[in-house]
């Protein structure tokens, strides 16, 4: 087993935004993060009508395709199951502090807003609420119901960071591989790992 250098846990829901995912993936892998992968049945099929990518339903076939698809090292990618109730992410003694999820639907911020725990998603997301870790959620949804605004506000009442997909312009953008990496760039910030792939404000070319 390879020795990483921290461990994150990644949700992936049924919200358009597949190809933040993805890059997120590919910027964790590089930056030698361990990552524990949750995904919802909407998620699969979300990312098959956005990027063409078939996720599979079983979680060791889904740890094994995307640890070759993203050339990970052994381990690195780990894909449980929406009921795996033992896997580390479920309870606060083994979860790793740190969990995004991107992208985040508005039915799964609105459960983990009231802490319905129904599957690991939410449970993961509970965990590292009730142990003060850092929560980052990426909502893709427009426009925001009163409701959404108010499962936002009592999130991040708790310190949740809301970070809507909404990627700026100022960086000149010329593809969508540029908005793409805006977004997952200012992830990156959050989790204050070092990233070269959005120039921040000041600092981009003239």
């Amino acid at each position: 087993m390879s020795d990483f250098t921290k461990k994150i846990t990644l949700a992936l829901t049924g919200a358009s935004g597949s190809a933040y995912a993805l890059r997120l993936i590919e910027c964790l892998v590089a930056a030698n993060y361990q990552i524990y992968l949750l995904y919802s049945s909407a998620a699969r099929v979300v990312f098959d009508t956005e990027v063409g990518l078939k996720l599979p339903g079983a979680p060791e076939a889904a740890s094994e395709f995307l640890t070759e698809k993203f050339s990970a090292k052994a381990g690195q990618i780990t894909v449980f199951g929406k009921e795996q109730w033992f896997s580390p992410v479920a309870s606060g003694s083994a979860a790793p502090g740190v969990m995004v999820v991107c992208p985040c639907s508005t039915g799964t911020l609105a459960a983990i807003s009231t802490g319905m725990s129904d599957n690991l998603i939410e449970r993961a997301a509970d965990v590292v609420i009730k142990e003060r870790g850092q929560l980052i959620l990426v909502p893709r949804e427009t426009p925001f119901s009163t409701i959404h605004l108010q499962n936002m506000l009592s999130l991040s009442q708790q310190g949740v960071t809301i970070m809507p997909a909404a990627p700026g312009f100022y960086h000149n953008p010329q593809s969508i591989n540029d908005l793409i990496d805006f977004m997952v760039g200012r992830i990156l910030d959050h989790l204050n790992i070092e990233q070269s792939i959005m120039p921040r404000w000041g600092y981009q070319k003239s």
